[in-house]
């Protein structure tokens, strides 16, 4: 058997030799010096040899360590140099599937799915506080422990709703990746227990009192303003829907108005929002669309036949003043209120607000202790297109805003 002195003191010679270890093992001299090991063996009846690699890199011990693995795959019949050269290909696919490279494609793949902007801030989030820890490390690497402490100190910035976000989309990643066969598990599952809970969903300054609303509706109306933007903003009143639904309404959506003949009563009037549409404005990325239908008031369908005067050459109901193809902008209505002097009193978002505590107290007045309340505040939320739940105490409410 080969010694550390003996492997140290072999030289170059006239041509190529070998210096025999046991077990097959031995070390391999070429005639400029170079040692390396090698191993040779019998598989399927026939003489193979594998190269374990040079001398001092490997040392005598690595060598011998690496003979013993090899002669437990042969017992288990398995030939050593197959093995070798899967492991070769795994680690080459290990290290060029890094997380940056499995995240990116998990993106491409969505990004058709979400609204521009919705895009834009999945990729932001991942540049900015993933990538830069975890972008180049293989994504088998990405442990638990790994994981958690880059979302703590996205999380130390006081970004509690950010690094929820960013532990839905890295969970997201790792499904993506998982499907590929590139991992097996997932180390964002469990980990939410382990981050601060994202802080109660925004309130929306909103007028609750009804004479203090109905002075901001004639504020608005006598105001010197875009007539689409007025209407916009009466119509928000009148339907309590979310102003981007709102602005982005198309005139197709709008059923049972006869537009030739504003004096025909449209009792059978409704504002149908297409589920294709509920799901671009709500950016559900993971729940499933629905359908939403607004029954309109004579109010309602007044405002529609006011404003067509003004749009209804164009696809849009309240586009902006420079493109009938555009939204009317997302600040016009709130700038309106603003130059009003209800600044941080009440916004557009208000108005849905403002239905809801006015309908829950007529529910409450009307039905309290009885079971009839808890079904008047589902068919609330339900106008409001929420997806309400009901607890064990009998109704919770904050759902989709």
């Amino acid at each position: 058997m080969l010694t550390d002195k003996a492997i140290r003191n072999a030289i170059a010679a006239d041509k190529d030799y070998k210096l025999s270890d046991s077990g097959g093992l031995y070390l391999f001299v070429t005639a400029k010096g170079h040692k390396s090991w090698r191993l040779k063996y019998r598989f399927d009846g026939k003489e193979r040899r594998l190269v374990f690699g040079a001398y001092p890199d490997v040392s005598l011990a690595d060598a011998r360590s690496l003979r013993d693995e090899a002669r437990k795959l042969l017992r288990e019949g398995r030939d050593p140099a197959v093995e070798a050269r899967k492991r070769k290909l795994v680690n080459i696919a290990r290290h060029q599937h890094t997380f940056e490279k499995v995240a990116r494609a998990w993106y491409a793949e969505q990004k058709a799915r979400w609204k521009p902007v919705h895009a834009q801030d999945v990729i932001t989030s991942l540049e900015r506080d993933a990538f830069p820890s975890l972008g180049k490390l293989p994504i088998t690497d990405v442990d638990k422990p790994t994981l958690l402490a880059v979302l703590k100190a996205v999380q130390s910035r006081g970004a509690i709703e950010t690094t929820h976000r960013l532990l839905q989309r890295i969970a997201a990643i790792f499904n993506y990746a998982g499907g590929a066969g590139l991992v097996e598990g997932n180390p964002a599952v469990g980990m939410k227990a382990s981050l601060a809970p994202v802080p109660p969903g925004k309130r929306w300054p909103a007028l609750t009192e009804i004479d203090e609303i109905r002075a901001l509706i004639a504020a608005v109306d006598a105001a010197p303003a875009s007539p689409v933007t007025r209407l916009a903003s009466r119509l928000m009143a009148l339907t309590a829907q979310r102003p981007g639904m709102i602005r982005s309404a198309p005139w197709s959506e709008f059923e049972g108005i006869d537009w030739a003949d504003p004096t025909v009563p449209a009792t059978q009037a409704v504002w149908r929002i297409s589920a294709a549409r509920m799901k671009q404005v709500l950016e559900l990325r993971q729940d499933q669309a629905f359908e939403h239908i607004v029954p309109l008031s004579q109010q309602a369908v007044d405002v529609l036949h006011a404003v067509r005067l003004l749009t209804g050459s164009g696809p849009l109901a309240f586009p902006n003043h420079r493109s009938s193809r555009e939204p009317l902008s997302e600040n016009a209505v709130g700038y309106l209120y603003n130059r009003l002097g209800y600044q941080r009193r009440h916004v557009p978002h208000g108005w849905r607000s403002s239905f809801s505590t006015t309908m829950n107290a007529i529910a409450e007045r009307s039905h309290l202790g009885s079971d009839r309340l808890i079904i008047d505040r589902l068919i609330i939320d339900l106008m409001l297109a929420h997806v309400p739940s009901v607890n064990r105490a009998g109704f919770s409410g904050g759902y989709l805003v």
